[in-house]
């Protein structure tokens, strides 16, 4: 069989290798760290968490849920990795970014149908080749396919959340909690009047940002809006978002706070801890200045500051089909943030697609045509052109999953029996040999 390069191994890059390599293929995976980063990128190792480390909700009543839980029924190396480094936070499911990242890369360079090349990719190798260069794809490389996909220049801008450590975390003005005490406390909450929010915002709305070229706030994507820029909008929209009371009581008080700026463990050791929904690119005097107004931050060390850096994707349904490969030369596949999926899950989804959809075809076997009744084919269906007007990045939901064919009473058990019907299919599927 016509061995596959994998261009990037980042987790879409990680995991389309892994679904080759275990079925047989030989896979060059090509990542040009640690000879060359991206602003971003600190770790030489592969599939690193850059932004949050939360793959979001592990509930079946929530999309993004139902995602996971069908990788891991696909035997997904990114799921068995972050499942065995899971750290605690509630309903999510966060893990480890250090160790996460070490077992994904400990996994493929030890594959034996695996290898490695460092160096940075600067042209489209020939032969089958899946590229996962990701949305800060370095200048050589976004040229090649800049030059092989007329209309790939979109771009929109993303955000990265601080972290600070948990013993300069000033407790006696903060609280263990999860909203509507659901799981267990893993949040620390930290509370603010209305008198400290409004004076918060205030400053939050005229700090100073870093320079970035080209960056206005209609460039930033919504689904990871810089928190200033939130503020800008108005009073109420950060109570609204990230800083929503609702569901936390004060056990000091008993009641709700006016806004609530919550913190997730970040480590395994439990040290770390990044502030949730505060995505920035304000300079770094200034994120320590405004962020200092929140009660129990007011002494914060930070051991990383929010940082903005430049995404691009491709035009995803003019340029490519349901198996994320090129409409234009079938030999090429994209995965990943490039493509126009948004998250974690949902970049290392694609990769899992592409990587399987690509070993199939090289071993014979017919396409597994992954359903819009379930996630992982919804989500490639609306990169490949379910999409309305202009293409935006999409976060997987169940407004793109094929809805049911009768009437459920209640939102959680309309979502719980449509992720059902799609674990029934995946079953159905394997049963009939078409996940090989």
């Amino acid at each position: 069989m016509s061995p596959v390069t994998v261009l990037g191994a980042g987790l879409a890059g990680s995991e389309a290798a892994w679904q080759l390599a275990k079925r047989g293929i030989d896979v060059t995976l090509v990542e040009m760290k640690p000879e060359k980063r991206t602003p971003a990128h600190t770790a030489d190792t592969f599939a690193e968490l850059v932004c949050s480390n939360s793959l979001r909700s592990d509930e079946l009543t929530n999309a993004v849920g139902l995602l996971k839980e069908e990788m891991r029924r696909l035997d997904s190396l990114i799921m068995r990795c972050a499942d065995a480094t899971r750290l605690p936070a509630g309903g999510a499911l966060a893990v480890d970014r250090e160790t996460f990242s070490r077992m994904v890369t400990d996994t493929l360079t030890s594959h034996p149908c695996v290898t490695v090349e460092y160096r940075e990719a600067d042209r489209i190798p020939d032969g089958r080749v899946i590229i996962a260069t990701g949305p800060l794809t370095s200048d050589p490389m976004a040229q090649a396919i800049a030059a092989l996909c007329p209309g790939s220049d979109l771009h929109f801008f993303d955000a990265v959340a601080p972290i600070v450590t948990l013993e300069s975390v000033d407790m006696e003005s903060a609280f263990f909690a999860s909203r509507y005490d659901k799981g267990t406390a893993d949040y620390v909450n930290c509370p603010m009047d209305k008198e400290q929010y409004v004076s918060f915002v205030r400053e939050l709305a005229s700090a100073q940002e870093a320079q970035l070229h080209g960056f206005d706030d209609g460039g930033v994507f919504e689904g990871c809006m810089p928190v200033e820029v939130m503020a800008r909008r108005g009073e109420d929209t950060l109570r609204y978002g990230p800083l929503k009371p609702v569901g936390i009581k004060d056990p000091k008080t008993g009641k709700e706070p006016y806004a609530v700026v919550q913190l997730r463990q970040d480590n395994e050791a439990g040290t770390l801890y990044n502030i949730v929904g505060f995505q920035t690119h304000l300079k770094f005097p200034e994120q320590r200045r405004v962020f200092s107004m929140i009660p129990a931050l007011a002494h914060a060390e930070y051991v990383r500051y929010g940082v903005m850096h430049r995404n691009t994707y491709l035009n995803s349904p003019s340029l490519l089909d349901r198996y994320y490969r090129l409409k234009s030369d079938k030999r090429i596949s994209f995965a990943g943030q490039m493509t126009g999926v948004e998250g974690y899950v949902e970049s290392a989804a694609s990769g899992l697609l592409a990587g399987l959809e690509t070993a199939r075809e090289l071993r014979g076997l017919t396409p597994a045509d992954f359903p819009a009744e379930t996630a992982i084919g919804a989500l490639s269906m609306y990169v490949s052109g379910g999409s309305v007007g202009d293409f935006q990045p999409m976060n997987v939901n169940f407004g793109i999953i094929t809805p049911l064919d009768h009437r459920v009473k209640g939102k959680r058990n309309k979502n719980a029996e449509i992720s059902a019907r799609s674990l029934s299919i995946l079953a159905d599927m394997a049963q009939e040999g078409r996940l090989d």
